[in-house]
């Protein structure tokens, strides 16, 4: 008998079923990154603290004017990180979002 002739059953499809509920929380991401400790870089100026960050092997680097004004770090040597995210000594995957919150040095 030919493949696929009446008579010959094929194979059957699966079906799944799913909830129609939708979940009420998203799962957490995961992040196939290997997991350092993070750098405590508060006290340094913004350009070192960078240097520092990526020689722990953190690259996600994201940075905020601390007064609240809005302004852009253009000389990076001229500002100071007064707060970081997450905190140094914490543990966390090389792909973080690093969030290092700066002022002008002097303000």
């Amino acid at each position: 008998m030919a493949c696929g002739s009446p008579g010959t059953p094929g194979p059957s499809p699966s079906v799944q079923q799913t909830s129609a509920q939708p979940s009420s929380t998203p799962p957490a991401p995961t992040s196939t990154a290997p997991a350092a400790v993070v750098p405590n870089v508060v006290g340094l100026n913004h350009q070192l603290a960078q240097d520092t960050m990526q020689a722990a092997g953190f690259y996600y680097l994201t940075e905020e004017d601390a007064t609240g004004q809005g302004r852009l770090l253009i000389n990076d040597r001229n500002w100071v990180v007064v707060t970081q995210e997450p905190k140094g000594g914490t543990r966390a995957p090389a792909d973080t979002k690093i969030i290092l919150r700066s002022k002008k040095i002097g303000e």
